[in-house]
């Protein structure tokens, strides 16, 4: 099957390079930028691997593990829209590169930490050094492929989040066990650094610029001059701000199974932290599966009608809160372990149709900036806020009853999913006056 990521141009492929210019190279790109995502999230995700190691040696509670997590997702969340801005004007490549290195060497310090201050700290530079990189990567992803394949492409970039937490959490767990809970984050800034290298050796903005793939709505103007429209057209629409707040909040429940998953196999079930980590790794796995499963999904679904990814985003949000709610009521056994693999694939299944539409309803010359602001929201309402929260419930009621709780949350997607569907014409049609008027300068 034709996956069309040669350029409408025929000009554009007159030449070749050993990568090639017209299949080899965005797949070069994708893998590359899905290899740093899967290092954004062990770096970020090995730290629940870690947590009974830390709790017992530093006599930690709950809601300060809990915050070790969510300050990451804190940083991401208030750098993370003004360094994507940074990068559309200073060159995405570059900025993605600086990025990398910075959560790479960030993550080295946390190896060197001996008190939850100075862990505290090396995580706060680990988040700042992570902040934009979701929204920057999808950016560069998205320029060399098709339109019609946004929700796939995305899903599984965005899938890589789930998939460096499995590794993360999954090698934490044994590595901590064998070798010692330091070196976990070691191993994963070592493998950061590596891909690092490898980007700047492969890819370059030149490239990008070569293998561009016009956005349907404006490939007409590509003759002509660039447009360039106000950054406030990212909170000019209703349907806009429905997918940021959806796409948050449909994050939380990830989020809490992210990092709490290995300290409740730990504590309901007896288990050693390498096998609750390994166990948890499992369950991360499903969802990432069910990212690119569900996007893939989203994109036949929406295929002539994008609005329907608000519907197929209610669907998903249903089954997940039926079977989570279930999964958490239920007692510890076997039964419950197989209520929380059928919900796991659902649980972050949105993720894609959010990318996609963001995607539709924005300019293409903000587009780094307009995933900023999704990461930025992804970070508030759901990373940052899940993880702490359930951290202070769990001191006070446990980590088992909390997490009876935290499905709930998908009943305000529904609500921001309905919402969004009725304001999605007219976030449309404001784009389409957007894209064809540019602003006075």
């Amino acid at each position: 099957m034709d996956l069309h990521t040669t350029p409408a141009d025929p000009t554009a492929g007159a030449s070749t390079t050993t990568l090639g210019r017209s299949r080899i190279f965005p797949w070069v790109v994708f893998a590359l930028t899905f290899g740093l995502m899967l290092s954004d999230y062990m770096s970020r995700q090995v730290l629940p691997a870690v947590f009974p190691y830390l709790k017992t040696q530093w006599e930690l509670s709950d809601s300060r593990l809990g915050a070790l997590t969510s300050v990451v997702a804190l940083m991401v969340a208030l750098g993370t829209v003004p360094l994507s801005l940074l990068a559309d004007r200073w060159g995405r490549v570059r900025s993605l590169l600086i990025m990398a290195t910075f959560w790479s060497v960030a993550t080295l310090l946390c190896a060197c930490a001996s008190n939850f201050g100075q862990m505290l700290g090396a995580r706060f530079l680990l988040g700042v050094g992570e902040a934009a990189y979701g929204s920057v990567g999808g950016a560069i992803v998205l320029s060399v492929f098709s339109p019609r394949l946004r929700a796939s492409v995305s899903g599984a970039f965005l899938a890589g989040g789930s998939f460096g937490s499995v590794l993360g959490i999954a090698l934490g767990g044994v590595i901590a066990r064998h070798i010692g809970w330091r070196w976990t984050f070691a191993v994963m800034a070592v493998f950061g650094l590596v891909l690092v290298a490898a980007f700047r050796l492969l890819v370059t903005e030149r490239g990008l610029q070569r293998h561009h793939i016009a956005d349907d709505a404006v490939a007409q103007q590509d003759s002509g001059p660039v447009v360039r429209v106000p950054l406030s057209s990212l909170f000019s629409t209703v349907s806009v701000w429905c997918v940021y707040l959806a796409g948050g909040l449909q994050l939380l429940v990830s989020a809490v199974l992210m990092a709490w998953l290995p300290s409740f196999f730990n504590r309901s079930y007896g288990m050693t932290p390498d096998r609750a980590g390994l166990t948890a790794a499992a369950y991360v796995l499903l969802i990432g599966v069910g990212m690119v499963g569900c996007g893939i999904i989203a994109d036949r679904v929406a295929r002539t009608e994008p609005a329907r990814l608000w519907s197929i985003t209610a669907v998903y949000c249903v089954v997940s809160l039926v079977v989570l709610m279930v999964a958490f009521q239920l007692p510890t056994g076997p039964a419950q372990l197989i209520a929380l693999g059928i919900g796991a694939p659902f649980v972050a299944g949105s993720t894609g149709a959010m990318s996609s539409l963001i995607v539709g309803l924005t300019h293409p010359s903000l587009r780094a900036t307009a995933f900023g602001t999704v990461t930025l929201c992804n970070n508030i309402f759901g990373l940052a806020a899940g993880p702490l929260v359930v951290g202070i419930l769990a001191d006070h009621y446990g980590l088992a009853t909390a997490l009876q709780l935290v499905p709930l949350a998908y009943l305000g997607v529904l609500v921001v999913a309905v919402v969004g569907k009725r304001a999605h014409p007219a976030g449309l049609h404001r784009l389409a006056r957007l894209q064809t008027v540019s602003p006075s300068a």
